[in-house]
């Protein structure tokens, strides 16, 4: 059973940055398929970006391009979100998934097999 377990969420003022971490209990590499995913208070799931761990191929939803950013480490089984210029809208619970299922979307939240137990980051105006 993989385990991932997320750290690095916080308390930010608006146009701040943090960095999210989450650490694999096996190498990213064998994941393959990695995302992060965020859900704010009366909203459902949202896809925020995806990484294709053995081509760093990545994928943003638009709300974010621009300012988040995916990467790994691959010596550490760590996957990273940096997130920059944070906004109040931001403001979310947000959870690590891997393993997609084959014929998976990167975005659908149903379609990951592993998740985290996820990290608050809350933005203030």
């Amino acid at each position: 059973q993989v385990q991932l377990v997320e750290s690095g969420g916080d308390s930010v003022q608006g146009g701040g940055s943090l960095r999210l971490s989450c650490a694999a209990s096996t190498s990213t590499y064998s994941l393959v398929h990695m995302a992060w995913f965020r859900q704010a208070p009366g909203k459902g799931r949202e896809a925020v970006a995806y990484m294709h761990t053995r081509g760093d191929f990545t994928y943003y939803a638009a709300s974010v391009k621009g300012r988040f950013t995916i990467t790994q480490d691959g010596a550490k089984n760590t996957l990273y979100l940096q997130m920059n210029s944070l906004q109040p809208e931001d403001t979310a619970f947000y959870s690590c998934a891997a393993g997609l299922v084959f014929g998976g979307r990167w975005n659908f939240s149903s379609d990951y097999k592993y998740w985290g137990q996820g990290t608050q980051v809350t933005v203030s105006s």
